[in-house]
């Protein structure tokens, strides 16, 4: 039986994070969502329903990879396809994986089937969660709290979307193309900064304050609860709303135009707020178009860049002892100094 998952156009107070989503969701090339903030503010819940609503997937049959056969470059070493066989095909929902805090390297990345070596005597690949999440969300829950080496090869992994396994005598190769999302809470423990730079948008969510905000969502999610497919209902027409117009931003992106005067105000904005190499800029550039082919421009504009900075740029920003202004409120210092509306 398949779970309910809760309305993505039911979460409420919560625009920053949803726009991540859904811009990450547009460009898979942005390199994935850096979640922070308190406990209970719907993190997961958010990443969870945009997964459910997002389109079914064609994927070779029987593939533990979820491959899609209509992409020549997600070929596997692991899997070879079949020359001249029937491709078999069947659909799928975009698939959500949690990764948990101790896993190990081999569960991750997939390692030697045991029992197939002990019963079979041959050597035989047992993928793993990168497999699962192919072409899906992978979920890292208290992120802060993941191993140093685990996040490397995980973000190595995402920005590359190939996984390479060599060890106990297996060479593999297979696709591995995920949205990355990692979610925690600053006061359990930091993020390398070298690692926080790697994922490409970051927002930071807080408890609602507003007394009308939070009375509509605790009365959401409590009838949500009591009946949650009378409650996804009431919503499915604002979700399928959403799902086209992301679909429709996806093939839009590619036909996105970029000014030379709106190139030359975010790359203005990044030296002034001194963020290191050129990460940022590109970052910035890519989630500005993904925003442009969301509102449903031809090109990318001052508005879309004024948007999209806070997430694209604040979790780069070096710590300054003599300003402890939150990063986001730099950012949006910065952009009025440079002529960009907030």
């Amino acid at each position: 039986m398949t779970q309910t998952a809760f309305p993505f156009s039911a979460i409420v107070a919560q625009d920053d994070m949803k726009l991540a989503l859904q811009l990450a969701a547009v460009d898979n090339t942005l390199g994935g969502v850096l979640v922070f903030g308190d406990r209970g503010t719907g993190k997961t819940t958010a990443m969870r329903a945009l997964a459910a609503l997002l389109p079914e997937q064609t994927v070779l049959e029987n593939c533990p990879y979820g491959r899609d056969p209509n992409d020549p470059t997600a070929q596997s070493d692991a899997q070879p396809d079949s020359d001249g066989a029937e491709v078999k095909t069947t659909t799928r929902r975009m698939p959500v994986v949690d990764l948990p805090l101790g896993v190990t390297e081999d569960r991750v990345v997939g390692a030697l089937d045991i029992e197939r070596a002990l019963t079979d005597g041959v050597k035989a690949f047992q993928p793993g969660l990168l497999a699962a999440a192919n072409r899906g969300f992978l979920y890292i829950d208290e992120v802060n709290l993941l191993e140093d080496h685990i996040v490397d090869l995980l973000l190595d992994v995402a920005a590359s979307g190939v996984n390479v396994v060599e060890r106990d005598g297996l060479s593999i190769r297979h696709p591995a193309r995920f949205l990355l999302v990692g979610s925690g809470n600053p006061e359990e423990g930091e993020l390398r900064p070298q690692l926080q730079d790697r994922f490409g948008l970051s927002v930071t969510v807080r408890t609602p304050e507003d007394i009308e905000a939070r009375m509509a969502i605790v009365r959401s999610r409590d009838e949500f609860e009591r009946n949650p497919a009378e409650f996804a209902k009431k919503f499915a027409d604002q979700d399928a709303e959403v799902q086209a117009q992301i679909v429709a931003a996806t093939a839009r992106l590619e036909h996105i135009t970029t000014p030379e005067d709106a190139l030359r105000q975010l790359s203005t904005l990044c030296v002034q707020l001194g963020t290191d190499g050129l990460r940022g800029e590109l970052t910035l550039l890519k989630a500005s178009r993904a925003y442009a082919a969301l509102c449903g421009d031809s090109a990318v504009s001052n508005t879309h860049i004024a948007r999209v900075a806070p997430m694209a740029l604040a979790h780069r920003l070096r710590r300054d002892p003599l300003d402890d202004s939150a990063s986001d409120t730099r950012v949006i210092r910065a952009m009025t100094s440079v002529g960009l509306a907030a």
